[in-house]
């Protein structure tokens, strides 16, 4: 393992980020040196993280704007989410500096809220989880007639109706089928979002009626004090003990990186399995480069979400890095063939595939 070393004091750095401003020593190591690193290792802060701070600085105007008077309290840990009981929200330790986004998406090939728009898109969702928990919406009569029961239990998985306008559409398009706190949190996402168009976006859905509840519960609440005001944190950053490594090979089996795919006979066939040569180029490399272009036409041709394409192409990729395929042949034959196996999959993924919860 590694051994972390702290630069001495006054050394200038050469390199400055958004996020932070020194260089840990951790951050020069290569992608297998660092997967040897304890995350407790790592020092991460969320204070100390500028990028961090103004997000979630910006939720809490956001926020206060409405007169709701509860600041979720933020700490780092291993995923994003909100503890039953604790009106706070955790973020994963990667966002806290630029050298663990660039591993997280190489292990996983994308790096969830690395984005501004992405992290306040998940903040308003998990700022809904905490303000329901501070104000114990869900014992509310309207809140179970809109949305359901809280109590029930999470699916493992879900399978989602694409077209159904019951429910509004934030992170991933149909996530608030999943259980009923989604359901809220969803849509209450938004509901704060400052430059969401609910009433018109969702004219003639059934959702709207749950904005509009969502609405009539934030002007019973605004400026009361939260019943609920906890602020301990659940499985913080600093004490998790485990390695880098030991993290995303959970990640990997919780995703089902590294088990057989639907998509292997058909990557066999686009990406015959040769001898790998300095001129050939890997498989997983080639999508990658063209992910953005082929998201963004299956959607023109589709109508899709690029978000869902994406996560077709996210697990092609990975299976291709895992089966080492390389890249053969006529490379514009071989792009249009990509074309024609992502719209059918993307369709598949559509309709007939189930959704994980991500707790």
């Amino acid at each position: 393992m590694p051994k972390l070393k702290t630069p001495p004091a006054g050394r200038s750095q050469s390199t400055r980020s958004r996020h932070q401003k020194s260089v840990p020593a951790w951050a020069k190591l290569s992608n297998e040196e660092l997967l040897d690193c304890r995350i407790c290792d790592l020092n991460l802060k969320f204070e100390e993280t500028p990028f961090l701070v103004e997000m979630r600085d910006q939720l809490y105007a956001e926020m206060s704007q409405r007169d709701i008077k509860l600041k979720p309290k933020c700490w780092l840990s291993d995923d994003w989410f909100s503890p039953d009981g604790i009106p706070g929200i955790a973020v994963p330790f990667y966002m806290a500096h630029p050298r663990l986004i660039r591993l997280e998406r190489s292990q996983m090939l994308e790096v969830e809220g690395g984005t501004k728009s992405w992290c306040m898109r998940i903040l308003r969702h998990e700022a809904g989880h905490a303000i329901d928990t501070a104000f114990g919406l869900h014992r509310r009569k309207s809140y179970k007639t809109a949305f359901g029961n809280y109590s029930d239990p999470y699916p493992e998985y879900y399978k989602p109706k694409p077209r159904s306008k019951k429910y509004v559409l934030h992170l991933e398009p149909w996530y608030a089928q999943s259980h009923p706190a989604e359901d809220f949190a969803e849509t209450f996402a938004v509901w704060l979002n400052p430059s969401s168009r609910w009433r018109k976006d969702y004219q003639g859905w059934a959702a709207l009626q749950k904005v509009e509840l969502v609405d009539d519960l934030m002007s019973k609440i605004a400026g009361q004090t939260p019943r609920v005001k906890s602020t301990s944190k659940v499985d913080p950053a600093h004490r998790n003990k485990k390695t880098l490594r030991e993290h995303y090979a959970e990640r990997h089996r919780h995703y089902s990186f590294d088990q057989p795919s639907i998509f292997d006979d058909d990557l066999k066939k686009l990406f015959p399995q040769t001898p790998e040569t300095r001129r050939s180029k890997s498989a997983a490399t080639f999508l990658q480069k063209n992910r953005a272009v082929f998201s963004r036409t299956i959607a023109q041709w589709t109508g899709e979400y690029q978000y869902n394409i994406n996560q077709v192409l996210r697990e092609m990729i990975e299976r291709c890095r895992i089966m080492k395929l390389r890249v053969t042949g006529n490379e514009t034959e071989l792009k249009q063939n990509l074309l024609i196996l992502l719209t059918v999959h993307t369709m598949n993924y559509l309709h007939g595939a189930r959704h994980s919860v991500a707790l």
